[in-house]
């Protein structure tokens, strides 16, 4: 009985000592994805407050918007949100909705099926990107100067819209800092395959302005 009792308790002890291995999958680096979005759709949005193209048909602006501004920006967010990334999880995702927001405005708006609304309130949602996208620059501050530049590009450019939409303005102002969101957003998508693929950097992004002390 003694023995029986001893040959229990050991092998009590070495399912105790059993380890578990969990495997832990790895998630890629969405911010290019996210950044190559952003670009495009800038690009596109900006040829129309440029005037770069007639402005005849602005419905046909909503795949590039949809697909690359909306989707993709979505898709990077919720990779960040795995990555533990709350700034980027949070950027991408806004500016996402703010992209389905826009492609669905435009929709409406150009559509014979629906009538038309008051593009009004398309300032008024402006307002509240705006509001979010100030923080998220004074967030950007502690991630790095090209992240910073595209943040106060996308700043003055829904800055210049609001008027527009509110007192019919000319969109041209925030055409170009659209071109310049654009410019900075292939680039630092460029600089992270880049520098993800070489193992270190090749292409800078800048350090971070700020460095808060713990």
């Amino acid at each position: 009985m003694i023995r029986k009792k001893e040959e229990n308790l050991t092998d009590h002890k070495k399912n105790n000592n059993t380890k578990t291995t969990v495997n832990v999958i790895s998630v890629a680096e969405p911010a290019a994805l996210g950044l190559f979005g952003l670009g495009i759709a800038a690009l596109v949005l900006a040829s129309a407050d440029l005037k770069l193209a007639s402005g005849v048909e602005k419905s046909l602006m909503i795949p590039w918007i949809l697909m690359f501004g909306a989707t993709a920006q979505l898709i990077a967010g919720i990779m960040e949100f795995k990555r533990n990334n709350v700034f980027g999880a949070t950027v991408f995702s806004v500016y996402a909705m703010t992209m389905f927001s826009i492609a669905l405005t435009l929709f409406i708006n150009n559509s014979t099926i629906v009538n038309k609304g008051d593009i009004t309130y398309y300032a008024y949602g402006l307002i509240g990107i705006l509001i979010f996208s100030l923080i998220a620059t004074i967030a950007s501050l502690m991630t790095n100067k090209i992240l910073f530049g595209i943040l106060i590009a996308v700043d003055l450019a829904v800055a210049f819209l609001i008027p527009h939409y509110l007192y019919e303005i000319s969109a041209q102002p925030a055409g170009v800092f659209l071109l310049i969101t654009s410019v900075l957003s292939f680039y630092a998508a460029a600089a992270t395959i880049l520098n993800t693929m070489a193992g270190k950097s090749i292409l800078p992004l800048g350090k971070a302005i700020w460095t808060p002390k713990k």
